[in-house]
């Protein structure tokens, strides 16, 4: 099983965090001939804002400028451009994203969603994939999508609340 991004740990830089997702998403779309625009680009970095996954509305506040909002459909694009090219993953119970710490790789979304602070820990772990595509072709299922997102508490907030 391989972890790969977890919620502010202490001595977290965050801001070496969201140079290093804007970087890798800089050099990957180049490589894949897509357009990285300002909008694209600004809505990425909205996203990996925090390690709490963030809805559209969220991210459209922090767009306003002066008072005026960018339109809904300006970053629903965005963030379909992003979610297509790995840049970030949907998390469908939450209808939010979070920005993906490893886009060069396509892989299924499985996330661990804290309930108290809404960190969201992404695994990439190929058991878990592999037992649900095994089970899902005993069905006879074709799966086109995965995303497994489990619930409860992170290390913090359970040592928190004790």
């Amino acid at each position: 099983m391989t972890t790969i991004t977890a919620p502010a740990e202490t001595g977290h830089d965050h801001g070496r965090c969201v140079d290093g997702a804007l970087g890798r998403a800089e050099a990957l779309c180049a490589s894949r001939g897509a357009r990285l625009t300002a909008i694209r680009r600004q809505v990425l970095e909205l996203v990996w804002s925090g390690h709490r996954p963030r809805g559209a509305y969220a991210i459209l506040d922090d767009m306003a400028v002066e008072g005026k909002r960018v339109a809904p459909l300006t970053v629903y694009r965005a963030l379909d451009f992003l979610v297509e090219q790995g840049l970030v993953h949907r998390i469908e119970s939450l209808n939010a994203y979070i920005g993906c710490p490893d886009p060069d790789h396509a892989h299924p979304g499985q996330f661990l969603v804290c309930r108290e602070c809404g960190n969201a820990i992404e695994l990439n772990d190929a058991r878990v994939s592999a037992a649900i595509d095994a089970c899902a072709r005993d069905q006879g299922f074709t799966v086109d999508r995965t995303t497994v997102e489990v619930r409860g508490l992170c290390t913090t907030c359970r040592n928190s609340l004790a």
